[in-house]
């Protein structure tokens, strides 16, 4: 966190409020206890009030991305007979406090004007914390609008013929011409360079399982800005072939899979990228789209049964014996 969370708590409401330096957004909200996983009105009233709120005390019309940015922040609302927008009660769907009651967004509004307005007048300190982290979420952005353009340009030209990418029939983002079951079976490998990807590519179903080739060890990106994204060519091509660039809404496959060698090159491959998703697409991996994939370090035969073992532990053992 950059600074003291901002805790702030009336009879209806209650509110915890920060920044860190993860990109993205963090969001958690509850509606008389319980935990609306998939948000609601309350959620965008309150993703809304804080945008507001910031625009109106610092009195500077800043570009709603530049606020929300690094946010990690809680919602808890007590509603009368609220109404859900499915049966196990994950997404608030009421627009009103209850049945005669004021708005839910006009209610979480004037919440966050008059106490997060009164709360950052007393703490000064927690004020500058919170400009710097959008001064500098700002010129991040403009920094890479040119060379987003660039990257794009290039990325649209390899996607055309994209060598590196061996696509499937069925993606995630498709509509009702494909059904529920493939688009939650959509996949795609990431693997080391051509040779590994060629036998995955032979075993793969085309009409779920998509690979992607590395091109040798991708770049650290451990502390990078975002700007190191556009300017690295492969990893560009990375965000676009999974079209996460501007958040996981539009993910192409429902799983994405590390899919490098049993080997100490394999391992650092894979933290590498590790590392790229956890930097820049946290999402992907808090929402549970990311995984990697275990092969067996040793294969081990007898005259009836072929055994492949994941440590050397096992392989001793399935040897003696």
């Amino acid at each position: 966190m950059l600074y003291p969370i901002i805790h702030l708590q009336a009879e209806d409401i209650e509110v915890a409020i920060s920044h860190n330096t993860q990109y993205g957004e963090e969001y958690y909200s509850f509606v008389n206890g319980q935990n609306t996983t998939q948000g609601g009105t309350h959620l965008g009233a309150f993703r809304e009030g804080i945008v507001k709120t910031l625009r109106e005390f610092y009195k500077k019309e800043f570009d709603s991305r530049d606020v929300q940015t690094s946010v990690v922040a809680a919602i808890s609302l007590k509603v009368e007979e609220p109404v859900f927008e499915s049966q196990t009660k994950t997404k608030l769907g009421s627009q009103n406090m209850g049945p005669e009651g004021v708005s839910i967004r006009a209610f979480v509004s004037d919440f966050l004007k008059t106490n997060l307005n009164n709360f950052l007048h007393k703490n000064k300190e927690i004020a500058d914390a919170i400009l710097r982290k959008i001064l500098q979420s700002e010129r991040e952005r403009k920094e890479i609008a040119d060379i987003k353009k660039i990257a794009n340009q290039r990325a649209k030209k390899a996607n055309i013929h994209n060598k590196k990418l061996r696509d499937c029939r069925a993606h995630l983002t498709d509509g009702k011409k494909v059904d529920d079951e493939q688009k939650l079976g959509s996949t795609i490998f990431i693997t080391e360079g051509d040779s590994a990807s060629g036998s995955i590519t032979k075993a793969r179903n085309v009409q779920t399982q998509a690979v992607f080739s590395l091109r040798g060890k991708p770049l650290n990106c451990y502390g990078m800005t975002k700007k190191v994204v556009y300017q690295n060519e492969e990893l560009n091509l990375l965000q676009h072939a999974l079209d996460i660039e501007d958040g996981i809404e539009n993910l192409r496959y429902n799983r994405v899979v590390i899919a490098t060698d049993a080997d100490v090159d394999g391992m650092h491959i894979r933290l590498l990228l590790l590392t790229f998703f956890l930097q820049f697409f946290p999402d992907l991996v808090k929402m549970g789209h990311l995984y990697i994939l275990d092969t067996p370090l040793f294969r081990v035969r007898d005259k009836q049964k072929t055994y492949y073992c994941y440590s050397e532990q096992e392989n001793k053992r399935l040897s003696t014996n």
